[in-house]
């Protein structure tokens, strides 16, 4: 019986040992981005992509300004020369200015956005 308990004991132990190494080991490929899933989009692709869901094809991205985090922010509008109108783009939502949600827009735009201009560029030439 004094014997059953030192092989459960040990198992026990080399189990412990084995969780902690591999727990050390997610925590390690994580950190280095490796595996699938674990790379990030580049912003401006994210941005251009964000826009032609929503807003078609033709969307065309006038400005990008880097906000904090993964945030962008900046002005988008539906065709080449249209009316430009300004976003705000994370990597799983973009919120438009001329969204019903115009008070959370704000807040974004103070919180993540500060350096963000006021009025959109003129339009490009076409």
């Amino acid at each position: 019986m004094a014997k059953r308990a030192i092989r459960t004991e040990r198992l026990i132990a080399v189990l412990g040992v084995a969780v902690l190494l591999l727990g050390a080991l997610a925590i390690w490929a994580t950190t280095q981005g490796a595996g699938p899933g674990f790379t990030q989009e580049p912003v401006g692709r994210r941005v251009l992509r964000q826009a032609r869901e929503q807003l078609g094809r033709q969307a065309e991205v006038r400005l990008i300004e880097p906000g904090r985090g993964r945030v962008a922010c900046g002005y988008v509008s539906e065709r080449r020369g249209g009316p430009a109108v300004g976003f705000i783009s994370r990597p799983n939502r973009m919120l438009l200015r001329d969204d019903p949600l115009s008070r959370e827009f704000r807040a974004m735009i103070v919180a993540d956005c500060p350096a963000f201009p006021e009025r959109p560029l003129s339009p490009a030439a076409p």
